[in-house]
């Protein structure tokens, strides 16, 4: 499964704690034994091949019915050990991750969580996959099938360089965005399907082509250089320094937002550490963050 995620035994092996020509071996043996080739070898990256694919489908569903009998046991017994591995939005993880995690593992050093920064779509076929546990992420419509729980709601706020017209308001409205160069996010993000949704905004064509890829951050640093409008969450407000405060403008109302929720599969196990991960989450948060 490590070849097949990472396509390259090397690499595969390294995260499996073994050597290459231990993996190498182990897959030949397997191979030989079943009577098929798993891996095409002669193709880089590393593909499975037509017999592969069936095998690699049987496998997953095998290592999440020996995941599912360790967390039966360790839901019983009310541990925190064994491995949890968490999806989080990468518009969420620079603000929220570090208010919570390192006290976490300073506290529970028997825990072993694993953060992955992850989107939307992709965290909703890892659940169903079962290759993560729980997913931190803005609430959006179609997740009717997965088990929610709400963490916190937090507003928008534009973030407007000195040279920008914008920057003499007081308040941004959602007609005042009409700015060629408003740093969005690419297709595919939430946050930017969110805003654009809010906002009802068509395009952004000059920023879009000036910059096509990007992150909050990236677009926070062209903007305190002197270039057009982006937005930021309430959660990095914290993390701004003086200097930074200034270019920050609130909405007029009504005010974008959004929920932030924790994930998880219908068929989820380990309550006992999910609910403390939640009281975690929640107890980090500032004041003037909405439960």
């Amino acid at each position: 499964m490590a070849v097949y995620r990472l396509k390259h035994f090397a690499k595969a092996a390294d995260d499996c704690n073994v050597t290459q020509p231990t993996l190498s071996s182990m897959i030949q043996k397997l191979e030989d034994e079943l009577g098929v080739k798993i891996f095409d070898r002669k193709r880089q990256p590393i593909q499975p091949t037509q017999a592969g694919m069936k095998v690699i489908e049987e496998a997953w569903k095998v290592l999440n019915r020996a995941k599912k009998l360790r967390q039966t046991i360790d839901e019983e017994r009310q541990t925190l050990t064994g491995t949890f591995e968490v999806a989080v939005l990468p518009t969420i993880a620079p603000y929220l991750i570090p208010r919570f995690f390192p006290q976490l593992m300073n506290e529970h050093p028997e825990m072993d969580v694993r953060i992955t920064e992850m989107k939307t779509e992709d965290m909703r076929k890892a659940l169903r996959r079962g290759t993560i546990d729980a997913g931190i992420l803005a609430r959006v419509d179609g997740l009717e099938e997965m088990n929610c729980t709400s963490l916190y709601r937090e507003q928008f706020f534009a973030y407007v360089a000195e040279d920008d017209p914008l920057y003499v308001k007081e308040f941004i409205r959602p007609a005042d965005l009409s700015g060629e160069y408003l740093w969005l996010l690419d297709e595919g993000h939430c946050f930017r399907d969110q805003l654009v949704k809010f906002c009802q905004l068509k395009s952004a064509a000059l920023s879009k082509k000036s910059y096509n890829l990007g992150s909050i951050e990236t677009f926070m640093r062209i903007v305190e250089n002197g270039k057009g409008v982006t937005f930021i969450p309430q959660l990095a407000l914290s993390q701004l320094t003086k200097e930074q405060h200034r270019l920050v403008r609130p909405f007029a109302h009504p005010v974008p937002s959004r929920e932030i929720i924790l994930m998880t599969s219908p068929n989820f196990i380990r309550h006992t550490l999910l609910r403390m991960l939640v009281d975690r989450i929640k107890e980090s948060l500032p004041d003037d963050i909405q439960d």
